[in-house]
C-alpha cells in the first residue's frame, strides 16, 4: 500500500524541518557565546578601575580598555584595591606572599656591639730607639763581630776606641792627685768627665794610678742594630754616630682602615690582632694613635697600635688581622638582609595592615654581625620584609608608589588624638604647589634631626596656602600623621 503526499503537503513539510534546524542551530550558537564568557567579568564586577596599562609598558596608563599600541595584547585593568585604597603601598594577597616566601621581622630596640675589621703590617717601635756615638774624637782601634740586623743585649760591646786627648788629661790628673790638693784635684777629675769620659773610666784611673785612654763603646739598650756605621782603622769624631739600636721589648702594629668608618676609633681602646705566622692565637694590644695624615690613593687613616713582644716573636713586616672591639651601645636594629642598597639611598619594605607593602628611606649606622643599626626613618615595632624584599620593591615600582621619605608617617603612640601631635617649624622656599600637596626645599629641623632637603608634604586644608605661589619664601609648621608630613600653617617670609 502506498501513501501519496500532495504537494501542498511537501511544501509544509519542508518548511518545518527548516524551522527546526535554524532553531537548533541558534541554540547552538547561543550556548557558545556564553560560554565564552570569561568568569573574571563576573569576579571584577562592582571593584573601581582607576585605568587600564600595559604590563610590558606600565608608565603610561590609558582611561578605557582596548588593545595595547605598543604590544600585541589586551590593556589590563589597574583596581583601586590593588594598592590598599587610599593609603599608599602595595597590596599582595596572602596566597601569594606564603609563595614568595615573604619573612617579616620587627624593627627593636637592642645593643649592637661595636666590630671593625681592617689590616696591618708590624713595624719597629720608634719610640724605642738608641744612638750610639763618639763622646770624644779618636781611632777605632777594634770592632766586635757586628752587623745591621743582629739582635743584640743591653751593654753589648761595639768597638774600642783610642781616645789620645784623653792620655794628657788623665796624667796631668794624677799629677794633680798626689798633690793633696782637694780643690784642685776635684777641679781635675770635672775636667776629665767635661771631655766625655765615663765615670767608670775616671774611677778606674783613680784606683789604678794608670791612664786609659781607650774607651769601649756598648749599646745601653738591647735589640735589633738598625745601623751600623764603625769599622777598624777608622778615624771618629766627637758626635759621630757609631750605631743606632731599636729595642724589641714591644712593637708597632699599623692598620690601614677605611677613613668612612675610622670615627669611633679613639686612642687607648684595646684591639685583638691575629697573625699569619701565629695561626689560632690572639694578641691583646691598645690604641695608641691615629696619625693625622690619610693615605690619598687608598683613602685610609693608619692606626697605631702598641703589642707586646714576649720572647721576640713579632718581626717587622708581618701581616696581621685587627679587630676593634667596642662596648655594645643601644641602637634600633634591623637584619642586614632588609635593607635594599641602591647606591643612591637605602629603603627597606614596610608590612603594612591589610596585605599591604610600602618601600621607606633610612639612615643606617654601625653594622654588626647580622644586624645594622637605624640612624632615622624607622620607628621601633615597626616590621620590615627580611626576604623577598626585592620582588616587592619591583612591584611598588612599577606600580608608582612613592618611598616613604625620611621622617615621614612615622606612627604616633596608640590612642594619641592627632590634634596634640608634635607641630615642627622651620624655613623653606616653594618649590612646587598643588590642591594637596605643596614641594619645599627647607632648611634643617634640629628637633626630629632632619637635614636640609627638598620634599613633598600634604596639604589637606588648600586654605593654607592661600596667597602663596612657587618661588615664595615661606615659614611652615608640619607633623607627621601615618599619611605622612602634613602642612598646618604657611605664612610668607616678608622682605623676601
Amino acid at each position: 500500500m502506498s501513501l501519496e503526499i500532495s504537494p501542498h503537503a511537501r511544501l509544509g513539510l519542508a518548511a518545518a524541518a527548516l524551522a527546526l534546524v535554524a532553531g537548533g542551530a541558534g541554540y547552538g550558537i547561543a550556548h557558545l557565546g556564553g560560554s565564552e564568557a570569561p568568569p573574571a567579568q563576573t569576579a571584577d564586577a562592582g571593584r573601581k578601575v582607576l585605568y587600564w596599562y600595559d604590563p610590558m609598558v606600565p608608565s603610561q596608563h590609558f582611561d578605557e580598555p582596548g588593545k595595547s599600541p605598543f604590544m600585541d595584547m589586551q590593556l589590563v585593568p589597574k583596581f583601586a584595591d590593588e594598592g590598599g585604597g587610599d593609603a599608599p603601598g602595595v597590596r599582595i594577597d596572602p596566597a601569594t606572599s606564603q609563595t614568595l616566601g615573604l619573612r617579616t621581622a620587627a624593627v627593636r630596640r637592642g645593643e649592637l656591639a661595636s666590630s671593625l675589621t681592617a689590616t696591618g703590617t708590624i713595624d719597629f717601635n720608634q719610640r724605642d730607639v738608641a744612638i750610639v756615638q763618639a763622646r770624644a774624637g779618636g781611632f777605632v782601634q777594634r770592632v766586635y763581630a757586628r752587623a745591621p740586623g743582629d739582635i743584640i743585649g743591653a751593654g753589648a760591646p761595639l768597638a774600642d776606641l783610642l781616645v789620645p786627648e784623653w792620655g794628657g788629661a788623665q796624667a796631668e790628673f794624677l799629677a794633680v792627685r798626689r798633690t793633696g790638693n782637694a780643690a784642685l784635684i776635684q777641679a781635675a777629675r770635672q775636667r776629665l768627665m767635661l771631655l766625655g769620659m765615663p765615670s767608670g773610666t775616671v774611677a778606674s784611673v783613680e784606683r789604678t794610678g794608670r791612664p786609659h785612654n781607650v774607651i769601649t763603646i756598648s749599646t745601653p739598650t738591647g735589640g735589633v742594630i738598625k745601623t751600623l756605621d764603625v769599622r777598624a782603622g777608622m778615624t771618629m769624631t766627637a758626635g759621630q754616630t757609631l750605631a743606632e739600636v731599636n729595642g724589641l721589648g714591644t712593637v708597632w702594629l699599623n692598620a690601614a682602615v677605611p677613613e668612612a668608618i675610622a670615627g669611633p676609633l679613639k686612642p687607648g681602646q684595646t684591639v685583638q690582632a691575629t697573625l699569619a705566622a701565629f695561626p689560632g692565637e690572639t694578641l691583646s694590644g691598645r690604641v695608641s694613635a691615629i696619625l693625622p695624615t690619610t693615605q690619598a690613593d687608598s683613602r685610609t687613616l693608619t692606626v697605631r697600635i702598641e703589642l707586646p713582644n714576649r720572647g721576640g716573636r713579632l718581626r717587622p713586616g708581618m701581616f696581621a688581622t685587627v679587630s676593634f672591639g667596642g662596648g655594645a651601645q643601644p641602637a634600633l636594629i634591623v637584619p642586614s638582609e632588609a635593607l635594599i642598597r641602591t647606591g643612591k639611598r637605602t629603603l627597606v619594605m614596610l608590612a603594612l595592615d591589610k596585605g599591604r607593602y610600602r618601600p621607606a628611606e633610612v639612615q643606617t649606622g654601625r653594622e654588626s654581625g647580622d644586624d645594622t643599626e637605624i640612624l632615622a626613618g624607622l620607628s621601633e615595632g615597626e616590621k620590615v620584609i627580611a626576604s623577598g624584599q626585592f620582588l616587592i620593591d619591583s612591584e611598588a615600582s612599577l606600580s608608582g608608589v612613592q618611598a616613604r621619605p625620611i621622617g615621614g608617617g612615622v606612627p604616633m603612640a596608640v590612642g594619641k588624638p592627632a590634634a596634640t601631635a608634635a607641630l615642627y617649624e622651620t624655613v623653606g622656599k616653594i618649590e612646587q604647589l598643588s590642591a594637596n600637596s605643596v614641594t619645599l626645599s627647607h632648611e634643617p629641623v634640629p628637633a626630629i634631626s632632619w637635614p636640609a632637603m627638598t620634599m613633598t608634604f600634604q596639604l589637606p586644608d588648600p586654605n593654607v596656602a592661600r596667597g602663596l605661589r612657587t618661588g615664595d619664601r615661606v615659614r611652615f609648621g608640619f607633623d607627621q600623621p601615618p599619611a605622612g608630613p602634613t602642612i598646618r600653617r604657611m605664612t610668607k617670609v616678608s622682605g623676601q
